[in-house]
Parts: C-alpha cells; sequence; structure tokens
C-alpha cells in the first residue's frame, strides 16, 4: 500500500497525509534536482469491480489514502471520483495481426487514443486535481483557488484544460511559440489562458515555455504538470496504465514506451511490475534519456541521482515528427532509469525513418494515432529493438492525431 512519498534523490519522505506534496522539501530555485516518488510497502490493496480506472484502482492511489487519513469515506472519495474523472475507462488493448505481420512479433497495442483529452496525459493529471479538490472539501486547501498552470504544447495542455474546465478551475498555458494553430484553437475554446513564450536573451538552457511556467508557479500558481519533478502527484495516476496492463490477463515479454518527459514509462513499469522487460524509444533527434542511460550504466541508483545535473543535459535543437516526445530533457528520467534496469530493458534510439514507419503502420490499424503515439512501435523496426521469435509485446498508441 501506499504510505507517502521519498524523494529519489535526498531519501527525504512525506507522509501521505501530507497536504501538496508536490516537490521534494529540499528542492530549491537553485536546485531542483529532487522528485518524489510513490512509496509503496507491502502488498497493493484489491482492486474495486468498477470500469473506471481511478475508482478500480483508487484504494492504491496516494490522493485516496490522502482523504481517507483525514476522514473522508470511502464513498465519498468514490463520489469525487466519478465527478472529476468521468469519462476515464479501462482502455483497450487488443492484439494487431496487421502489426504481428509487420514485425514479427505479437503485438498487443494499448489504445489512449480515445481517453480523456485524447492520450494518457489525463491520467497524470486528474489525480492533482482530486487531490486539490478533496483538501477543499476537508478544509485543507487556501483561499481563493490558485490559478493552475502548465507548460506544454499538446497533448497534455488539452487534458488539463479538459479537466480544469470540469473543475471550473482557472487555467495558464505556456506553449512554445511554434505551437501548432489547432491546439491553440482547442485550448482557446476550453477556456485556457494562452501563453506564447518567447527565449529571451537571459534565459537559462531548457524550454522557455517551461521557464515561465516555473515563473508562474513561484508566482503562487498550482503545478499542474505531467513532470515529477515539477509535481510528484502526477506520478499517482500514471501508475493506473501499468496496472491495466498487469490485470489484463495477457502473457507479455516485453513493452516499448516512447518517452519525452519519461513520467509514462516509469509509471507504466511502476505499474506492471519487473518481470516484463521495459524497453524505452526516443528519436535520434532527440535521445537526452538514452545518452544519460549511456552515461550512467555504471552507476547505482543512488550514485545516479547525486549527480543528476551531470548526467541528464539539455538536448541541442530537438527534432521529430514524433513531436510530443521532443522533451530536451527527460524530467523523470530517475524513475525511467529505475524500471528500465530492474526489468533488464534498454534505451533504443530510433532514426526518423522508423518513426516514420510505425506512424504509418500505426494509422493503418484504423486507430487515429499521432506520430508521438506510434513512437514505441518504432522501437520494433530497429535491430537493436527487433522481437525475437514468437515474443508477445506490448505498445502504447496515446496522442490522438490533430
Amino acid at each position: 500500500m501506499i504510505v507517502g512519498w521519498r524523494c529519489a534523490v535526498c531519501g527525504t519522505t512525506l507522509d501521505v497525509g501530507e497536504p501538496y506534496p508536490f516537490t521534494c522539501p529540499r528542492a530549491t530555485p537553485t536546485d531542483r534536482h529532487h522528485v518524489l516518488h510513490p512509496h509503496v510497502v507491502g502488498d497493493e490493496p484489491a482492486p474495486l469491480d468498477d470500469p473506471n480506472p481511478f475508482v478500480r484502482y483508487g484504494p492504491r492511489l496516494a490522493w485516496w489514502a490522502f482523504a481517507r487519513t483525514h476522514g473522508m469515506t470511502e464513498a465519498a472519495c468514490v463520489a469525487l471520483t466519478r465527478d472529476l474523472a468521468a469519462g476515464f475507462t479501462v482502455t483497450p488493448f487488443t492484439r494487431r495481426q496487421t502489426l504481428a505481420d509487420a514485425t514479427g512479433a505479437d503485438v498487443w497495442v494499448k489504445d489512449e487514443t480515445a481517453n480523456v483529452g485524447g492520450s494518457h496525459k489525463g491520467r497524470h493529471l486528474v489525480t492533482i486535481l482530486l487531490h486539490l479538490v478533496a483538501a477543499e472539501a476537508l478544509r485543507l486547501a487556501p483561499t481563493p483557488r490558485r490559478p493552475l498552470a502548465i507548460a506544454s504544447c499538446g497533448n497534455a495542455a488539452i487534458a488539463a484544460a479538459t479537466l480544469a474546465r470540469r473543475a471550473a478551475w482557472p487555467i495558464d498555458v505556456f506553449v512554445p511559440t511554434w505551437a501548432g494553430p489547432a491546439v491553440l484553437d482547442e485550448l482557446a475554446a476550453l477556456g485556457a489562458r494562452v501563453h506564447p513564450c518567447e527565449r529571451r536573451p537571459d534565459d537559462p538552457p531548457g524550454d522557455p515555455a517551461l521557464l515561465r511556467f516555473r515563473e508562474a508557479v513561484a508566482d503562487g500558481a498550482v503545478p499542474f504538470s505531467v513532470q515529477g519533478p515539477e509535481n510528484a502527484l502526477c506520478l499517482d495516476g500514471g501508475r493506473t496504465l501499468g496496472w491495466e496492463l498487469a490485470d489484463a490477463g495477457v502473457h507479455l515479454d516485453r513493452a516499448l514506451v516512447q518517452v519525452g518527459g519519461g513520467a509514462l514509462a516509469a509509471c507504466t513499469g511502476w505499474g506492471l511490475g519487473p518481470a516484463v522487460r521495459l524497453d524505452v524509444v526516443q528519436t535520434e533527434g532527440c535521445a537526452p534519456f538514452a545518452r544519460a542511460f549511456e552515461r550512467s550504466a555504471a552507476l547505482d541508483d543512488a550514485a545516479a541521482a547525486a549527480r543528476w545535473g551531470e548526467l541528464m543535459t539539455p538536448w541541442p535543437d530537438p527534432r521529430s515528427a514524433a513531436d510530443g516526445i521532443l522533451d530536451d530533457e527527460t524530467y523523470d528520467w530517475l524513475g525511467v532509469r529505475q524500471v528500465v534496469r530492474r526489468s533488464g530493458g534498454r534505451a533504443l534510439v530510433v532514426p526518423e525513418s522508423a518513426i516514420l514507419a510505425a506512424h504509418e503502420l500505426g494509422a493503418a490499424t484504423g486507430i487515429a494515432v499521432s506520430p508521438t503515439g506510434t513512437a514505441g512501435l518504432a522501437g520494433l523496426l530497429t535491430p537493436e529493438g527487433a522481437p525475437a521469435p514468437g515474443e508477445s509485446v506490448a505498445v502504447v498508441f496515446s496522442g490522438v492525431a490533430r
């Protein structure tokens, strides 16, 4: 069961009853290299009989344990989940013969494209929202409400604005100057306040949208982020995807998961467990995790964490058709590294030709998925990631084509 949070860098722990466990207490503006991970002890509670994963796995989630610790009844937790997490269901997980024919593997697709907001991103965000609203109901929240803030130009922003509107919570979205007009129009229709972020002459290396987001948080906004170092609560709900895979009744030898910021892979690995090998996929146009993974190959977890700033450095000029995984840093790299190493997995770097081929194969299944969403499949199309005969493999299609 989940008992709280533990910093993967300094070991600081927080009890599960602590309100707003967004960041490690020892993190500072000049030392951001801390991240709280879910601290689970013993066996996970059995799932409830419900098609909504946030009800089904509610007793395993940190926000639920927080609310129960402060006296909220299970019935109240269920009711709040049905309100704020309406529309989430256990997503389809099906074998795709066309992909089997193309790759030589028994390929199973976890289809997140019809999930709330069109991707897996809502899984990470809804548990932040549940914690915030539960804290209000328990009279543990400051008043008035502080605005939500997120740095994103795609699926995470759409999911965030969708959920914020559901809770009637104001949200500021910080986007890069190259954000697509379709996404900007959708964000405006959802009522988000959108802030294009140009690079300033005095900006340090890194994404200027993330820098402006951090400034907003420093001024009092709530980090409504899919990056664990910015808000650890996003690592709570993301684990539901891994639990769904583990409970699907399908024998899996391997899972391949695309990596941008890293929360998807870390959470999938935690939920799925180390018995299934987890390979992670990045494009050769942006592979900061694979580079850090290679740099830290001889180090244990503690030593790698202590050298975060040296090992995980910004990738210059990210480029790929899979634009949703062009994070110049893998923010949740420690979690990804942990699940890959414990499962005996690998960090795969694929050429752009494989990204494009994987998208063509994915689209041919009839799923309206983006190049970002099929990037994990690209790992099977390279010599390093080619399947063994008869291998059963899971991939996550996440990110509807827009």
